[in-house]
């Protein structure tokens, strides 16, 4: 019994000296160095504080390769070599939809779902319910301004409300890396160029959080043919099962502090299901 525990533990330790060695005991993740409220160059994102808890755990120091998380991130980041070297620039991307296609992921880590986001202190006060929208006199209806972004199940809502005429075209990737689609937000709704947007929810939370009092949130929920929950999960280098593991491993050992962390940020949980889907 004693002679497998000790083969279990140098198995154990040959994985993570196997990994340590090859990354110098470095904790590598790729992230954009704007994109509140998930990652930050100023370490203030949530996926930074995860990554914190990760580097901590492992006895790593922890390490980043920023890029902005556009067209070609994995290209540029996960998937790219330090030039005239074989090491990769990074190992781990801290948030990527449950069965992203092009790299491997964890187990899920939190489950969120998109968010009604009203701006308070005018007409859409009585709305309490994503349907309640549809009760409104049409002469409020007809002046509503709503963010819409192409290809979002929000946009499908819209379309199935009657509000599409409402919409107003946004990119849910900006073209300016200074300022992340959240941030575009706020600041539109701030300006009172907005009256509603239905965004994915740690979005919503850094909206609500970066100005208290001013948006009413509701969750979404999916219903038929309209799915607005998704599980996310941290991306690897497809043939890399031995770090996969050693995250799926701290995932399940770090679910209580990682959620924790989550709520801190107030970001809409729900239980993590099987379904793997890709939010926008």
């Amino acid at each position: 019994m004693q002679i497998l525990r000790c083969a279990v533990m140098v198995g154990c330790l040959s994985v993570m000296a196997g990994l340590a060695g090859a990354d110098e005991g470095v904790f590598k993740v790729c992230a954009d160095p704007n994109n509140p409220p998930l990652s930050l160059e100023n370490g203030k994102g949530y996926e930074n504080k995860i990554a914190h808890l990760f580097a901590d755990a492992l006895g790593q120091k922890l390490e980043y390769t920023w890029f902005p998380q556009r067209l070609g991130f994995i290209r540029n980041t996960l998937k790219a070599k330090i030039p005239d070297t074989e090491t990769y620039k990074c190992d781990v991307v801290m948030g990527v939809p449950d069965g992203f296609e092009i790299a491997a992921t964890t187990r899920p880590y939190y489950r969120s779902t998109y968010v009604l986001v009203l701006l308070k202190g005018g007409a859409l006060d009585t709305v309490k319910a994503p349907n309640d929208l549809d009760r409104l006199p049409e002469e409020v209806r007809s002046k509503l301004r709503i963010a819409m972004f192409d290809g979002a199940p929000g946009t499908t809502w819209l379309l199935n409300h009657g509000l599409i005429t409402r919409g107003i075209p946004y990119q849910t990737m900006t073209g300016d890396t200074s300022e992340n689609t959240a941030q575009v937000l706020l600041r539109d709704f701030t300006e009172k160029k907005l009256d509603m947007v239905i965004i994915w929810g740690p979005m919503a939370a850094y909206l609500a959080k970066e100005k208290p009092g001013m948006f009413e949130l509701i969750p979404m929920a999916s219903e038929p043919g309209l799915r607005f929950d998704f599980a996310m999960s941290m991306g690897v280098r497809i043939p890399d099962k031995e770090r996969k593991k050693l995250l799926d491993d701290l995932i399940e050992k770090k679910g209580a502090e990682i959620e924790a962390i989550l709520k801190d940020y107030g970001v809409p949980l729900l239980p993590i299901g099987s379904v793997a889907s890709k939010p926008h």
